[in-house]
């Protein structure tokens, strides 16, 4: 030990505050570092998030899209129903399979 180590002021020497303040640089300097990865970390993770919520509506859109079509063909198939009705009904020969078709048509 030198002559300045030896030193002490009220009972503190030199050499225990250059270790106390190295020390608390070390500390200081890994925080910072951790601080750093995390921001970087939440920030990819942020992304990501918004990525799948981009994914996730497109995908409602696309179902969205879906059940409107599967809504216009039901509506097409309602609509064709009525239309086999209809000339069985203006019909002046009605016969029993005529009356069975109507029927089941009728029932849905």
């Amino acid at each position: 030990m030198t002559a300045i180590e030896h030193r002490e002021l009220k009972g503190i020497t030199v050499k225990n505050i250059v270790v106390t303040v190295f020390s608390t640089a070390s500390i200081v300097a890994s925080v910072i570092t951790t601080y750093c990865n995390l921001k970087t970390d939440i920030r990819e993770v942020k992304l990501s998030q918004e990525t799948e919520t981009r994914i996730n509506n497109i995908r409602i859109k696309v179902l969205e899209d879906q059940v409107m079509i599967l809504q216009k063909q039901l509506a097409n198939i309602k609509y064709s129903d009525k239309e086999i009705l209809w000339p069985l009904e203006n019909s002046t020969a009605t016969t029993s399979a005529h009356h069975t078709t109507k029927t089941a048509f009728t029932n849905r």
